[in-house]
């Protein structure tokens, strides 16, 4: 059996800077090429147990970064419990101060001064970080591991950081309540826990949006909805703040269509091409009574012109599920609904036929081409 890796209780479970471990006697540059460590970036090094997921490359973006960058976007979304937002090959999106300059890295997406941030006269105390890790990720049973946000208390000390920043027309000023941030604080000696600075929900819903293309910024959003991460009352009061920023517009078509009820980013991307596609909006999980009381959600809807439109995924291939959805189609037509269905090599591969099938049955139940519904 080979010896084991050599690894110190400052660095386990942890993101660290190489060549502050080599500086403080932890390792030697021969011991940083084991197995125990997987290099991330340049002088960046992390425990090789650690999932590869985008929370392990945004603690890798920011020990390269100085103090006053914070996560944003979809890594941000990401980081609140939106799993599909981004994956660990994904880059990182960070917001940076106006005085701050960042050249490229490999990786990094930058933004700066982005957003006008919300106030909160609701409630006097500093947003709570999100420490929820995303679903599906493993966890040891080492009681000792520090929550996926933690980062090592030794070299993680170069990025200290205030306890909430924002970036405004001026450059950067600490920031009061609501202000769109996530808290963190620095870290102090006794901590192994320092959460990711990142952009609040609301923050980040307009981030996505702004940044993204449609079809990927309206799932995030669709998400963040569905999850309570935010609310249309956010989303509106994002969108009022920032009425006349770049990405407004935009910003806005995104937070109009999106819909809290959509049951995986697939049907949320179908919803989306199908608008961008000249069709007319359709409904989210439409309830459809039917004569015997049962009441159906067609995954999308136009019920004036009662058709449906069902996204068959991969779960749809079980037995029990392709039962169900046969029975559902059943009771649907019988009620007088066209229904029409999309698989996922359909909707990647086929899709000028599906949005031309789709607006097909629109048409044959009456709608007109140039109709706003």
């Amino acid at each position: 059996m080979p010896p084991r890796p050599h690894r110190p209780d400052a660095l386990a479970w942890q993101v660290f800077r190489g060549s502050d471990a080599v500086r403080e006697g932890l390792l030697t540059e021969h011991q940083l090429r084991n197995s125990a460590w997987v290099r991330l970036r340049h002088d960046i090094y992390a425990d090789s147990r650690l999932d590869r997921d985008h929370a392990l490359a945004c603690r890798a973006a920011l020990l390269r970064l100085p103090p006053g960058v914070v996560v944003g976007g979809p890594s941000a979304a990401y980081l609140h419990g939106v799993q599909h937002a981004a994956s660990f090959t994904d880059d990182v999106h960070v917001l940076v101060p106006r005085p701050l300059r960042i050249g490229p890295q490999r990786g990094l997406r930058v933004h700066v001064n982005a957003v006008i941030p919300l106030k909160s006269s609701k409630n006097p105390e500093l947003a709570a970080p999100t420490t929820r890790r995303p679903a599906g990720t493993r966890r040891p049973p080492d009681a000792s591991r520090p929550p996926a946000g933690g980062m090592s208390p030794r070299p993680a000390r170069h990025l200290s950081r205030p306890a909430i920043v924002s970036v405004g027309a001026g450059g950067m000023v600490a920031a009061g309540q609501g202000d769109g941030w996530a808290a963190t604080r620095p870290l102090g000696s006794s901590e192994r826990d320092l959460p990711v600075p990142r952009s609040d929900p609301g923050r980040a819903a307009w981030e996505t949006a702004v940044w993204l293309d449609p079809v990927r910024a309206v799932a995030i959003v669709d998400s963040l909805l569905g999850q309570g991460l935010a609310d249309r009352d956010t989303l509106a009061a994002m969108a009022a703040r920032n009425a006349d920023r770049p990405g407004a517009r935009r910003a806005r078509w995104v937070f109009d269509l999106a819909h809290g009820g959509a049951e995986s980013p697939p049907e949320s991307h179908l919803r989306v091409r199908l608008v961008l596609g000249g069709l007319p909006r359709p409904a989210v999980q439409h309830p459809v009574r039917l004569p015997t009381g049962v009441v159906l959600h067609p995954d999308l809807a136009w019920p004036q012109y009662r058709v449906a439109v069902e996204y068959d995924g991969e779960w749809h291939s079980d037995v029990e599920q392709l039962h169900r959805d046969r029975r559902r189609l059943n009771q649907l037509v019988g009620a007088g609904w066209l229904v029409l269905h999309v698989t996922s090599r359909r909707l990647h591969g086929e899709f000028p036929a599906v949005l031309r099938e789709v607006r097909d049955a629109l048409v044959s139940r009456g709608w007109r081409q140039g109709s706003s519904r």
